[in-house]
Order: structure tokens, then C-alpha cells, then sequence
């Protein structure tokens, strides 16, 4: 219960955007120097990881992350990836570009984002199914070479 209070209040806590590509960029380059930093990877819609990732899925997952991003946000800013802290990030929120409703201004629903980094082990969060080409993204994301 503990842990799932710290989640669910570290979810609901302040968030600086990564306005610009070129601070997601530098989010990115402080991620992967900490990959081996017990991250946990959640995709909202499947079931919340019971352990963190190793450094080589941490890696992947940003290396796979920023491409889909920039392939599918087609617009000369980001603004839809969210940290606690840009320079020493614990807790990161990734927006579905395909779902970002009113992401970033007020709404009594805002969308839930698409994908969660954090060094919290995370709670199941209620959300819509997902897409199929979601699903096959992520789960394609996770199969060992």
C-alpha cells in the first residue's frame, strides 16, 4: 500500500515539458546514462512491471521511443514528454501522440500518457485498450533478438 501511495503521488506531481526536441534529446542522453538505474517501463493498458529493466532494454526503449515520437508528432516542438526533474529525472510521462487530447492544459479528464519511466515501482492505472498497433509495438519491443 505504501509503495502504491508513493506511485500514485509522484504520478500527480510536479512536471517540467520537454518543450523543444532538443530537450528531449537532452533527457534522453541523462536516461541512458543512467539506464542501469533500476527503471521500471510501464505501458498503460498492460500490466505494471513487477521488475526493472535492465540497461540494454532501457536503451532500446528510448532508442524506440524517440523514433516513434518524431515519426508521429510531426510538429517542429515536442511538448509531450513530462519529468520530475529534467536534469536528474526519477519519473517520466511519455504522451501517446496519437491521444494527447488536452495533455497540457486543464480538462477534468486529461488523457493518461502512453508510457511511464519511473525508479517507483508502478501501480496499475485505469485506462482505455490499447490500439492494436500499440500493443504490437510494445510487445514487439520486448522479443530478444
Amino acid at each position: 500500500m505504501k509503495e502504491q501511495n508513493l506511485y500514485l503521488q509522484a504520478f500527480k506531481g510536479s512536471f517540467t515539458s520537454t518543450l523543444r526536441w532538443h530537450h528531449l534529446d537532452a533527457l534522453w542522453t541523462v536516461l541512458k546514462a543512467d539506464a542501469d538505474g533500476h527503471w521500471y517501463i510501464y505501458a498503460i493498458g498492460e500490466p505494471p512491471p513487477t521488475a526493472v529493466a535492465d540497461a540494454e532494454m532501457v536503451v532500446k526503449f528510448v532508442d524506440s521511443i524517440d523514433k516513434l515520437l518524431r515519426d508521429e508528432h510531426d510538429e517542429k516542438y515536442c511538448g509531450i514528454v513530462y519529468a520530475d526533474d529534467l536534469s536528474r529525472p526519477s519519473f517520466i510521462k511519455i504522451y501517446d501522440p496519437n491521444n494527447l487530447g488536452v495533455s497540457c492544459g486543464y480538462s477534468d479528464n486529461p488523457p493518461l500518457p502512453g508510457w511511464i519511466l519511473s525508479k517507483i515501482p508502478p501501480v496499475d492505472l485505469p485506462a482505455v485498450v490499447l490500439p492494436k498497433n500499440r500493443q504490437r509495438w510494445w510487445q514487439k519491443l520486448w522479443v530478444k533478438p
